[in-house]
């Protein structure tokens, strides 16, 4: 029985063939390589009455994922994160059949870990001796820690407003780490560089490596397990580089494919920041590329990416499953991180809390209906970015007392 079922790698614009056993990056055009697989090996090899008798990681999906040994796996146990059912905040904004899943709860705080473990796992059996990356903060800090969970080196450049907490986690695995005055792109400028003369490193920058996307595609493998092998309506996806969206747009044509699910896509949506939001516009003048806003500046920091590599991927995935874009403010998405904490008791990152704010929107629009079935994705937990609460609260003295009433 085959461990994967990985067949070759494929250029996303031409749909070139490059070899999957040896290190790659982009495609001669610059653009993403996209892991294909022997879908009918896959279908003969395992089945979802197999998977569900597996261990609750990410790795149940293995014959879809490009690792070829079982040896070669490194994991912290990530993966089959909770599809929560949310009654009172859906009710409170007309979708009664809102979920979330919840990727604060998987190893390192954010969804980064699920593209580190797959990719870190395929780098190390490739032969790769160090990872180098620019990041905004979870993704470096999540392939810090498997790198370390894998010995290997990990080489990590980040800007200097990204979350404090992720350069922490970063330092306790043991990254060499540097922060950037400037932002992502900036960073990404200095790895290359370094790159180029560090013997065994790959840069694993956003894109720039083929297996990220296929750790993190297993989020649409799940969500669709745990609706009994079929889709949501519309599923909300908070979008910086894109990774997320195309890569849960790559799982459900795949399990497409394969006949596991039938019927149509859910419509995705990706949903950007007001002060970072170039997919939103190109999306709406109808361009199949975006350009890069002057001054891109939110709270959500994770989704300030100016210019993401496979924006082209994003835009296809939206519009080919008749999906939209969305900005949101911060203002509007900090009061949902607010609102949904105290309509069910989870303090959801604000890129998460990006689109609650935009579920809101979309639903007061009309665009979303009152039966659809909808999913968000929470790409990370809110303990990371504390500062986005405000504690304003009474000190009392030892011999103080407590109001009898909430005031």
């Amino acid at each position: 029985m085959i461990f994967s079922a990985l067949s070759h790698l494929e250029c996303s614009r031409d749909g070139s063939r490059y070899d999957a056993d040896v290190v790659q990056g982009v495609s001669a055009l610059g653009t993403p390589l996209l892991a294909r697989y022997d879908l009918d090996a896959a279908r003969a090899a395992t089945s979802p009455a197999d998977i569900a008798g597996r261990p609750p990681t990410l790795w149940r999906y293995h014959e879809l994922l490009p690792v070829r040994a079982a040896e070669n796996v490194v994991s912290l146990g990530e993966g089959m994160t909770p599809l929560l059912d949310l009654p009172r905040y859906g009710a409170r904004i007309g979708v009664p059949r809102l979920r979330m899943k919840d990727e604060g709860l998987v190893p390192t705080g954010a969804f980064k870990a699920r593209g580190a473990a797959v990719g870190v796992s395929r780098a190390a059996e490739l032969g790769v001796r160090g990872v180098a990356m620019p990041t905004n903060g979870n993704a470096g800090a999540a392939w810090a820690a498997y790198a370390a969970r894998a010995g290997m080196q990990a080489l990590v450049a980040m800007p200097v407003d990204a979350p404090v907490i992720t350069r922490r986690e970063c330092v306790v695995t043991g990254a060499e780490l540097y922060l950037v005055d400037g932002l992502i792109g900036d960073a990404g400028k200095l790895v290359a560089a370094a790159v180029t003369s560090r013997e065994g490193f790959q840069d694993t920058s956003t894109l720039k490596e083929p297996y990220r996307i296929e750790g993190k595609k297993t989020m649409g493998y799940e969500i669709a397990e745990q609706l009994g092998w079929r889709c949501p309506d519309v599923l909300l996806y908070p979008t910086g580089g894109g990774v997320g969206i195309i890569a849960i747009h790559k799982a459900l044509l795949e399990l497409r494919e394969l006949g596991w699910i039938t019927g149509d896509l859910p419509r995705l949506v990706a949903v950007q920041a007001a002060g970072c939001a170039p997919i939103v516009d190109a999306f709406e003048a109808g361009l199949d590329e975006s350009t890069a806003p002057e001054n891109p500046h939110t709270v959500a920091f994770g989704i300030t990416v100016p210019k993401a590599l496979g924006d082209f991927l994003v835009l296809d995935a939206v519009r080919s499953t008749g999906g939209t874009a969305i900005a949101v403010t911060d203002e509007e998405l900090l009061a949902a991180q607010q609102q949904l904490g105290r309509d069910e008791g989870t303090w959801v990152c604000p890129e998460g809390a990006a689109c609650f704010a935009a579920a809101g929107q979309l639903r007061e629009s009309g665009w979303l209906g009152a039966a659809d079935d909808v999913v968000v994705l929470n790409t990370g937990t809110g303990l990371i970015y504390p500062d986005t609460v405000t504690v304003d609260v009474p000190t009392l003295a030892r011999d103080g007392v407590i109001p009898a009433v909430r005031p």
